[in-house]
């Protein structure tokens, strides 16, 4: 038996022609692209699947990895002059099964050409009141810095506030402190105390992240530098993670490498880089903003319900 029951995925049929309808007005195109790659994803809380293909070596690379996201090969379009674009599809992340989270999920990704990411998170909020108005709901808008959103609900500036601080914010939560740094308390100090105080029916949306979490965006100088990121949030959910995209390939390949450097001090996998994006950067990819949205947290809000198993037609124990 399916553990999401029909309603919800009819809801999810609803989503799908919404999207692709909200995308079609605007002029962004669909796209599929591969979700076998020779190159893994190098963030260091990500982890891959991998698989081994079988034919003849002149076809590539045997060993080949599941994509976590499209967000490569999307760009690798976007430089070669494909326009603002869109993908909607499944991505994979090892090691991540729970109440909230499937080893196999759904994403939608897109990117604006000439736009920042606080442009981009208007039309995110946009897209996501879009979603809410197929099951009758709507939802009030807050759009605030990170600076501001830890001054306001835990009291503290996370640019300036030293770790003991930031692990004071925490008291009372066990936490485990054993190799976690300074950005560590910062997410869990996110996800453990300030998310939990967003209003259900409130739309959040957190722009200009410490350059320190930068990711893929750009960084903005200034005192202090800040990384051109927003997150947004549905309630205490989050379902989406966007930036001013990076287009410096010499500094991505450097980001790349600090990866790696993580990576190794974990004792974890090393995915080999993908050359063919940083070739597509040093050609010259435009000035764009770029979103993830994660379907099923999007559903879940949706529905109402904590736990992903109810927007899946059958979740990983059961695939």
């Amino acid at each position: 038996m399916p553990t999401a029951g029909i309603e919800a995925l009819r809801l999810r049929a609803r989503l799908y022609a919404m999207v692709r309808a909200f995308f079609a007005e605007r002029g962004v195109l669909e796209v599929e692209t591969p979700i076998l790659s020779e190159a893994g994803n190098t963030e260091p809380n990500i982890e891959s699947f991998t698989t081994r293909f079988t034919g003849h070596r002149s076809a590539g690379a045997d060993v080949r990895w599941l994509r976590t996201s499209p967000e490569y090969p999307l760009k690798r379009l976007l430089a070669a002059g494909i326009g603002d674009c869109y993908e909607l599809g499944r991505v994979f992340r090892n090691g991540e099964a729970g109440g909230r989270h499937n080893p196999e999920f759904s994403m939608l990704e897109w990117y604006r050409v000439g736009w920042d990411h606080l442009r981009l998170a208007d039309e995110t909020v946009e897209l996501v009141r879009a979603a809410l108005a197929l099951v009758g709901r709507d939802a009030e808008v807050r759009s605030t810095t990170y600076r501001q959103l830890y001054l306001d609900v835990a009291g503290v500036d996370p640019f300036l506030a030293g770790e003991a601080q930031l692990r004071a914010c925490l008291d009372g939560i066990a936490i485990d402190p054993g190799g976690l740094v300074r950005d560590d308390w910062l997410d869990l100090l996110m996800t453990h105390r300030i998310q939990p105080s967003f209003a259900p029916d409130r739309i959040t949306v957190v722009h200009d992240w410490p350059a320190s979490q930068c990711a893929l965006a750009k960084i903005r100088a200034g005192e202090p530098p800040v990384a051109e990121r927003f997150e947004l949030y549905l309630g205490p959910l989050e379902l989406a993670n966007g930036y001013h995209e990076l287009t410096d390939a010499a500094e991505q390949r450097a980001r790349f490498e600090r990866d790696g450097r993580v990576r190794a001090g974990r004792g974890l996998v090393q995915p080999p880089l993908d050359e063919r994006l940083l070739a597509a950067l040093q050609a010259g990819m435009p000035d764009c903003a770029g979103v993830a949205l994660g379907i099923e947290r999007l559903l879940m809000a949706l529905a109402g319900t904590g736990r992903i198993a109810d927007v899946l037609a059958f979740d990983f124990a059961r695939a």
